[in-house]
């Protein structure tokens, strides 16, 4: 540069690799929203693998079946008095499943954004599960929950934010629903953490519980998505009927006696005290416990006629 001195050389060269650290720096605090390098975007058409958890997911959990769940006394008496039946009330025959549950049922998930045209940073991310037709909206712009007294949903209220390569979800605002499908119940005062984990063609959704109410430890579980661009997600519509004729007011229940809560540790060996649950019965050291335990006398065998 003609009439530059060797020393103003230098200054401008220091002044343009300032600029470019304090660009860089700038990236590193993005604004909320903001798609993270290390992170894989989540959105795509999903179908479910039930190679784990098959028989709680698909034909269901049984009765008083309680082993490895965080559960206090509160939680295990309402499983108790559950009766299944409860499913065919009207008012319940639509019931949808919370959010934290709702990546467990048989369902295909569709995840797509909503950006920002002029900073095309991402305001939320939406899912779609076709069980219930249920949708989330989880927030990606940094707003922040609502009061406690705020609307409580199944869905409850999200916001969301990257973890290194994990999307991280915070859900508060749920309506009370349950931690698994034989009556024990999950509070409207929990709060679920949801992990987000894309591996290539798979997605693993790992749900954490925080519930003051029914859980003495935090209860985890994990679900499994492989990609699917080609999932077909059919409506769900759902109209209420009358399926069983029943007395006006009438609630299937089984409070103060439940007859059924020792066939499931009768029939699969297990000490009746072992299926009661709490926080102890989900760590691998509790089966040392359980070698000390007594156990019910397995139920005989019915031989078919032929």
């Amino acid at each position: 540069m003609r009439g530059t001195t060797p020393g103003k050389v230098l200054g401008i060269l220091a002044l343009l690799i300032l600029g470019a650290g304090g660009g860089r720096r700038a990236a590193a605090q993005a604004p909320p929203g903001w798609a993270n390098s290390s992170g894989e975007d989540p959105s795509g058409t999903w179908a479910p693998r039930f190679d784990e958890d098959w028989e709680e997911r698909i034909p269901g959990p049984e009765i008083g079946d309680y082993l490895g769940l965080p559960i206090n006394d509160a939680a295990r008496l309402r499983g108790d008095a559950w009766d299944a039946a409860l499913v065919e009330l009207p008012e319940n025959q639509c019931r949808m499943h919370g959010s934290d549950y709702g990546w467990r049922g048989p369902s295909n998930l569709h995840i797509w954004q909503d950006v920002d045209r002029a900073t095309q940073t991402v305001i939320a991310y939406h899912t779609h599960l076709s069980a219930y037709g249920a949708e989330q909206t989880i927030w990606m712009d940094g707003r922040p929950h609502p009061p406690d007294y705020a609307l409580h949903t199944w869905q409850g209220f999200s916001t969301g934010e990257w973890e290194g390569d994990q999307l991280v979800i915070t859900t508060t605002h749920l309506k009370e629903n349950w931690i698994r499908r034989n009556g024990i119940p999950r509070s409207d005062l929990a709060t679920a953490r949801v992990h987000l984990m894309k591996h290539g063609d798979y997605l693993t959704v790992a749900v954490i519980v925080y519930d003051p109410i029914y859980l003495t430890e935090p209860f985890i579980r994990t679900t499994d998505f492989v990609y699917n661009p080609q999932a077909q997600m059919a409506p769900w519509p759902c109209e209420p009927v009358d399926e069983v004729d029943r007395p006006a007011g009438q609630v299937p229940s089984h409070v103060g006696a439940n007859p059924f809560l020792d066939e499931f540790p009768a029939r699969y060996g297990i000490p009746p005290e072992a299926a009661r649950g709490g926080a102890e019965t989900m760590y691998p050291e509790y089966q040392l416990k359980m070698k000390q335990m007594k156990l019910l006398p397995r139920p005989a065998k019915v031989v078919p006629n032929r």
